[in-house]
């Protein structure tokens, strides 16, 4: 039997969403320790799966491996729907698990389009492959269409930059029990609106914040460089968004990031993806002052949820016998 274990990964934002530019998307992000994924797959006759969200990609592994069948287990789940990438790394985490049970070696970067994964964000798959803070070089704009490209014709978005982050370093997770964040044809279609108007000027901003803040804080380890590009790059797409998600963060994000920002340890706060997960950088020292401080935060919003610690990953999915 083949075990997989992955962590989730933030999505910062996006470069570009407007039609105006040669490259579309772009995506900003990186890879997280905590909360993880834990996934094991052994040969069978047939697929027997007892995770409902794995079962799908499972059926698509085997199809796609032209394989008999596999059995697997899924021991720790990522939250689904909640802006950590759950369903790319378990996709992938699939693949790779029942993969290595048949001894055929596989590509999760070649094989993510016919696993529908990969489309428009490279950030999922270049975190599983190699984790560390990734920027992906999104696709040529002349490529969009209204409607979504069949799965599996695609390419996944090249990894332009990427780097590993300090390991003091650690991102206090509050994932509030708010409802699901977008994603399948929801998603798609949110996502062609906000394309369709974005504003050109808010892309010409994100890169003076990529090229002059962001990469370099990535490539020196300076924390609070760092923190704070990130979260002038989340207020800037959520400028793009604030219309499908009913503001610049997806409310109680907003309420959230604002009392993590306040916090004097907290070197920048935003919101993972279409939420509701937030995110707040600091050191591995000042974390559990900073965790209390987004337990308060949930609770002064009305939400429950947890609070996890995470550290930063800087290698990709690890694969072993279970």
């Amino acid at each position: 039997m083949t075990r997989v274990t992955v962590g989730g990964r933030l999505h910062v934002g996006f470069q570009n969403l407007s039609l105006a530019h040669e490259r579309l998307y772009g995506g900003v992000g990186l890879a997280l320790a905590e909360p993880r994924l834990d996934l094991r797959a052994e040969r069978a006759d047939g697929v027997d799966c007892d995770d409902d969200a794995a079962r799908p990609y499972v059926e698509r592994v085997v199809d796609h491996l032209d394989a008999p069948g596999a059995t697997v287990r899924v021991d720790e789940r990522l939250p689904r729907h909640a802006g950590l990438g759950s369903g790319t790394q378990l996709a992938l985490a699939a693949l790779v698990a029942v993969a290595s049970a048949y001894d055929i070696d596989v590509d999760p970067r070649e094989c993510a389009p016919a696993l529908g994964r990969g489309g428009r964000s490279g950030i999922g798959v270049a975190t599983f492959e190699s984790g560390g803070f990734v920027v992906d070089g999104g696709h040529p704009t002349e490529r969009f269409t209204t409607a979504p490209p069949a799965e599996g014709e695609w390419a996944v978005p090249p990894v332009v930059a990427r780097h590993d982050l300090p390991g003091d370093w650690r991102f206090v997770l509050a994932i509030p029990d708010a409802g699901p964040g977008r994603s399948g044809d929801e998603e798609d279609e949110s996502m062609r609106s906000v394309v369709e108007r974005a504003d050109p000027g808010i892309a010409e901003d994100i890169a003076v914040v990529v090229t002059q803040q962001l990469l370099p804080a990535a490539a020196t380890g300076d924390r609070a460089a760092f923190g704070d590009a990130v979260a002038r790059l989340g207020r800037l797409n959520g400028a793009w968004y604030a219309d499908e998600q009913g503001g610049v963060y997806r409310p109680p994000a907003g309420a959230i990031i604002d009392a993590l920002s306040d916090h004097p340890a907290v070197a920048g706060a935003g919101q993972s993806s279409w939420g509701p997960t937030v995110y707040a950088l600091t050191d591995a020292d000042y974390a559990p002052d900073v965790a209390d401080a987004a337990r308060t935060a949930l609770s002064d919003v009305g939400e429950g949820g947890r609070v996890v610690v995470a550290r930063p990953r800087n290698e990709g999915a690890t694969v072993g016998d279970a």
